[in-house]
């Protein structure tokens, strides 16, 4: 993997979010949108972005799409994801994301028809 298109998907803010939530686990779209308190819309342009460049992967479960990391990151992807993990732990807005995944992870659990926890 190349760096060029790795920082290109980390220069913006919602994309860092989503790799960032994804680090915890797969999760569906609808899911990303009570995390972010984002519009399906942009969480579903900034997967594909992320998807087109080979940072996350995709399964689809019945209706719904379910992304995560790679099951193998290249070395240059693993390092820039644990750079941004080191870095979000101190960012407000990406504790809250995480504060909403560990607040809303029993409900995804329990309710998601797609098995993504």
């Amino acid at each position: 993997m190349e760096l060029i298109p790795i920082y290109e998907c980390l220069c913006d803010p919602t994309r860092l979010r989503l790799l960032n939530v994804l680090a915890q686990g797969p999760l569906c779209v609808c899911h990303f949108q009570e995390i972010l308190a984002e519009p399906q819309v942009k969480i579903s342009k900034h997967l594909a972005y992320l998807r087109a460049r080979g940072l996350v992967e995709v399964e689809r479960q019945g209706n719904w799409m379910v992304y995560g990391l790679p099951a193998k990151p290249a070395r240059e992807l693993k390092a820039n994801l644990a750079c941004l993990q080191d870095c979000a732990q101190e960012d407000p807005v990406f504790k809250r994301d995480l504060a909403r995944l560990k607040r809303l992870a029993p409900k995804f659990a329990e309710t998601s028809p797609c098995g993504c926890s």
